[in-house]
């Protein structure tokens, strides 16, 4: 039996397997399995090798897209350029790590995007391994984008840091934190949200609950909200084509 599967520390609330289980059925796959494999910390991932050697490839979620980089033999280019992994090939014991978040969101973006939005500029919350995808795709739109974080860093502002202007002047907001992941459903951003408009764009990276309060909040000011379940089917059926082919 050839086994697939997620890693991450929390995984209980994903959506994966359901998704990949539904995919075997569909495509009358018999000899593969979909499983979850909750990580207390990155150096268990030894360990997991050892135990399981019918693996065949991995999604990586929060929080190891960054971590799982000094784990794999080799990167992709995209992978490489990005920082991040969220898949990982394996083929004749070696681990090459691809990212197909970059994929995943840029296509979701895309579809949703209105040409004011196109000319506007981005305000990316969370700095870990989500984001490097997301700024990734950003730049391959030529949408400039300021990255926010809980912590002062350099070129990064705080959510303090958000006033009504900068938020009026970015009107593509996109969540790449956990806030407000099931089961922790009542947490959000701490945005200004008074300023947000019906021009702007929300787009939460989450995709369970489908609304995030983040995303609540947004539709209350008549802006656009997106979830990341369209975001997860694409970056899991191209991973599935880098498993395969």
């Amino acid at each position: 039996m050839k086994t697939f599967g997620l890693i991450g520390r929390q995984l209980q609330h994903s959506f994966s397997p359901s998704y990949f289980e539904q995919k075997f059925q569909q495509e009358g796959i018999k000899d593969c399995i979909y499983k979850l494999f909750p990580l207390a910390q990155i150096e268990d991932f030894k360990t997991l090798l050892a135990h399981e050697p019918n693996l065949k490839g991995l999604n990586v979620t929060i929080p190891y897209k960054q971590a799982i980089l000094p784990f794999l033999d080799g990167l992709s280019s995209q992978a490489q350029k990005v920082g991040a992994v969220n898949t990982i090939q394996i083929q004749q014991g070696k681990l090459i790590g691809h990212n197909t978040d970059v994929y995943g969101f840029q296509a979701s973006l895309e579809q949703q995007l209105s040409p004011l939005q196109r000319q506007s500029k981005a305000l990316v919350l969370g700095t870990g391994g989500a984001s490097k995808a997301v700024i990734y795709a950003l730049k391959e739109l030529n949408i400039p984008y300021q990255l926010v974080s809980r912590t002062a860093k350099e070129n990064v502002l705080t959510y303090d840091d958000l006033t009504t202007s900068v938020i009026h002047s970015h009107l593509i907001i996109i969540n790449t934190t956990p806030l407000g992941m099931s089961p922790n459903i009542h947490r959000f951003p701490p945005l200004p949200y008074e300023a947000i408009k019906k021009q702007h764009l929300l787009f939460d990276l989450i995709y369970n609950p489908k609304q995030t309060l983040f995303m609540q909040k947004g539709t209350k000011k008549g802006a656009t909200v997106i979830n990341g379940l369209q975001m997860l089917h694409l970056q899991a059926d191209r991973a599935w084509e880098i498993w395969t082919h």
